[in-house]
């Protein structure tokens, strides 16, 4: 039987959101797998309706960043493999973190056990402003 888990995005500021809700039809998935199957989703909603807006997980090339997503220049259609080795390589040097029921996610191969009560939070980790 398929789980049906959502995956949530906060931020260092406080502002969260759900990000996509994946089917897994095992209850145990890598971290690696886990990323791969969110930037597919979100990359697969976003080619089909081809906005000015992408709301992923990492920027696309040629976009910029505004608030929680990313404006690209014109609409275009997106690699989800580039996506998501954009967001592996992210995950690596801590540009977001991966915290499954409030416990840190440190690597890529790390398995993790989901049930349908299992909270999975992308934390976005915001640059410090000031001078």
């Amino acid at each position: 039987m398929a789980t049906l888990l959502t995956l949530r995005d906060e931020t260092t500021a406080g502002d969260h959101r759900a990000a996509v809700t994946l089917s897994l039809p095992e209850p145990t998935i890598t971290a690696r797998e886990l990323i791969r199957a969110r930037v597919f989703e979100e990359v697969k909603a976003y080619n089909q309706k081809l906005s000015d807006w992408f709301d992923g997980l990492v920027q696309p090339e040629g976009s910029k960043p505004e608030r929680d997503r990313f404006r690209l220049r014109e609409p275009r259609k997106l690699d989800w493999n580039e996506q998501a080795r954009a967001a592996l390589e992210a995950f690596d040097r801590n540009g977001f973190i991966l915290l499954v029921d409030d416990r840190q996610i440190e690597a890529l191969d790390e398995e993790i056990r989901v049930r349908p009560d299992t909270r999975i939070t992308f934390l976005k980790l915001l640059p410090l402003m000031g001078g």
